[in-house]
């Protein structure tokens, strides 16, 4: 880790520690959000010929996947 990244991780860190719990959970909400419309923007580049229907049944498919099924 370089000075740069380890300066920033601490200020990260001391960032966090402030937060409120419902502030971090505020922010894990936002960065799962973050995260599937990556997900989804990549789909788009993948099929970009599909329709928003199509789309969506591609995206649902592969959440599917994600689930343990073994419960």
């Amino acid at each position: 880790m370089d000075k740069m990244t380890g300066k920033t991780h601490k200020i990260y860190i001391e960032i966090m520690r402030r937060m409120t719990p419902e502030q971090k959970l505020l922010k894990v909400f936002e960065l799962a959000a973050t995260g599937r419309e990556l997900f989804y923007q990549g789909l788009r580049k993948l099929h970009p010929d599909s329709s928003p229907e199509e789309l969506k049944r591609i995206y649902m498919k592969n959440i599917e996947k994600c689930y343990n099924r073994n419960y």
